[in-house]
């Protein structure tokens, strides 16, 4: 590949090239790593890889709508954003970009914790497609705080994290020495000045910062190996009794604790290892999604994250039972690749592949991917 331009990512794979050239090795590794050997992150992606989609001939799918609605809120896609922090590291004013295309384009994203902007400028930028992600610790006084912060910058839906009791073991960010905030030694320095663009772009802008905690009351300060431990069941019900919008939990991945979460009054589960950031030996997402929503039964509404790469991705998890998906690593490479022109080409490909990818199997709605649409022999009985 050449150097870059707004034609060359055509898909998450051009988009991690190019972000590894362009970002400082330990931002890089930062968006690319996940927990142990990164077993799990691989598995994510070749676990989709195995579902194979049926193709289908002479169905007429001139026309192929793409939009699809989760949880009462309309979507031009079946896809949005999923809940990551400190996106700014990647490029300068990357959490306002993705707020900006969230509106443009009609999607959901989700505006993490640990978000380099502020959830009210966030929520400003792009209105109802902002929906806000909680990590709740040992600082009750400050989840507090960020649940009547959401509520009053007028979100409607607060995705509850649950998959991260400790933050786990990844050696790429202990290697590189990355912290939050930054710590400069001679290796951070040097590591830096070889990438001078994304240097002198970050020095104008400014640091990252964890916003949402840098504007608290509370003076409750970011610490990324804070312990969730004690965040427990009845804290769940304590959360749901004190939310009123829609509740998504996030970070399920067994069947027993599904039902448990549904039977609590959630509106929604969210099917996630955390991108294979947390348990290095946890299933496929993917398998997960498959046991749930046997589970859970037809009508639990089901989102989807962890390895999602493509349109035919979106389509698998959609086919094994997901009602959404939602994009976490690719959305940043993307951004890291090349800031806002970057993102917006990546999107648009990832629309297109995924009008192509519909074509092939014949459908020309979401609401017609189902399991018929999975080739027989992966998973023995498809049909409905």
């Amino acid at each position: 590949m050449g150097v870059f331009t707004t034609r060359t990512i055509f898909d998450a794979e051009d988009a991690r090239y190019f972000a590894a050239k362009r970002l400082p090795k330990l931002v890089f590794d930062f968006i690319d790593g996940s927990t142990g050997r990164e077993q799990a992150e691989r598995e994510n992606r070749l676990a989709l890889q195995r579902i194979k989609l049926q193709p289908r001939v002479l169905v007429n799918v001139e026309d192929i709508d793409l939009s699809t609605e989760i949880l009462g809120q309309s979507s031009s896609v079946p896809f949005g954003v999923a809940p990551m922090g400190m996106c700014n590291l990647t490029w300068p004013k990357s959490d306002q970009t993705i707020a900006r295309q969230a509106l443009t384009r009609c999607f959901p994203h989700c505006v993490s914790t640990a978000s380099s902007t502020t959830m009210e400028d966030s929520r400003n930028l792009s209105g109802e497609n902002a929906w806000f992600q909680l990590y709740a610790g040992t600082n009750r006084a400050a989840s507090d705080e960020m649940i009547d912060r959401a509520e009053a910058a007028g979100y409607s839906k607060l995705i509850f994290t649950v998959d991260t009791p400790r933050l786990s073991l990844r050696k790429r960010d202990v290697k590189n020495g990355f912290q939050v905030p930054f710590r400069m030694g001679p290796r951070q320095i040097f590591d830096f000045a070889t990438h001078p663009q994304w240097a002198l772009r970050s020095l104008f802008a400014g640091p990252p910062k964890p916003m949402n905690y840098h504007t608290s009351t509370t003076q409750s300060a970011f610490v990324r190996g804070d312990s969730r431990g004690g965040v427990d069941w009845d804290y769940l019900q304590v959360l749901r009794d004190r939310w009123k919008g829609e509740l998504i939990v996030k970070g399920v991945t067994h069947p027993d604790d599904a039902l448990r979460i549904r039977d609590s009054g959630v509106d929604a589960i969210y099917v996630s290892n955390h991108g294979g950031r947390q348990l290095d030996s946890a299933p496929a997402a993917i398998d997960c999604l498959d046991r749930i929503r046997e589970a859970v039964g037809p009508d639990c509404p089901l989102l989807f994250d962890s390895g999602v790469r493509c349109g035919d991705d979106i389509v698998r998890a959609l086919a094994k039972g997901a009602n959404f998906v939602m994009l976490g690593r690719p959305i940043l490479y993307a951004l890291g690749a090349g800031g806002a022109d970057g993102l917006a080409s990546f999107l648009q490909h990832l629309e297109n592949d995924l009008k192509s990818v519909m074509a092939q199997i014949g459908v020309t709605t979401i609401d017609q991917i189902n399991r018929s649409v999975l080739a027989d022999h992966s998973t023995g009985n498809n049909h409905d």
